[in-house]
């Protein structure tokens, strides 16, 4: 249960046995149901979570109602609203999941300690950070800048175990784009031969 956490830290910093299990010592491990949520608009966000096993979804609804996914999360991601994680303010965005998950979850009060016992942790936690954050930018920027079956070939390229695990319509919400496009899209690609169409309905 542990092993791919440990593999994942180890990518990035190394530590010993026993600090590896001071760090296991404040993990939560939790099991949810598909379409159980983990974070609630409104809630306290006080917990990053760690995706054993299963694909959660982030996701903004407005006051009309519409849901557009600002992020997906399966085995070897982070996942929790991180705004909110980070300013200690409630939640904007509602986390739920997509299929049957397994999840560590951390506490940013035992993160604090953590930091202050083991420092390289720090290390560790801001890299991923970083790391995010380059992400979002790109992602940001391509979305201004490609065309919609561009950036949907990027999804695929970047994210091809995800697209096998979640509904298009919820693919098109975190494209940006509407289900039918994003139909229109994946017909001309296989007409085009550029990619096998099969996908979840």
């Amino acid at each position: 249960m542990y092993s791919s956490i440990r593999k994942h830290i180890d990518q990035i910093i190394s530590i010993t046995d026993q600090e590896f299990d001071e760090f296991k010592s404040i993990l939560s491990l939790h099991q949810f149901r598909r379409k159980e949520t983990l974070i609630i608009p409104g809630s306290r966000v006080d917990t990053e979570f760690y995706v054993v096993k299963g694909c959660i979804k982030a996701y903004h609804t407005s006051e009309n109602g519409d849901r557009s996914i600002v992020q997906f999360a399966i085995e070897d991601w982070w996942i929790s609203d991180f705004k909110a994680f980070f300013n200690n303010t409630t939640a904007k965005l509602t986390v739920e999941c997509i299929e049957d998950s397994v999840v560590f979850g951390l506490k940013k009060e035992n993160l604090e300690e953590l930091y202050r016992r083991i420092p390289k942790f720090e290390r560790f936690f801001r890299i991923k950070t970083t790391r995010a954050f380059i992400s979002l930018t790109g992602r940001i920027q391509n979305a201004l800048e490609k065309e919609s079956a561009d950036l949907y070939l990027d999804f695929c390229k970047s994210y091809p175990s995800i697209e096998q695990r979640v509904p298009n319509y919820e693919i098109a919400s975190y494209l940006g784009i509407k289900p039918e496009s994003l139909s229109r899209i994946r017909k001309e690609i296989a007409s085009n031969n550029s990619k096998p169409p099969f996908n979840k309905a």
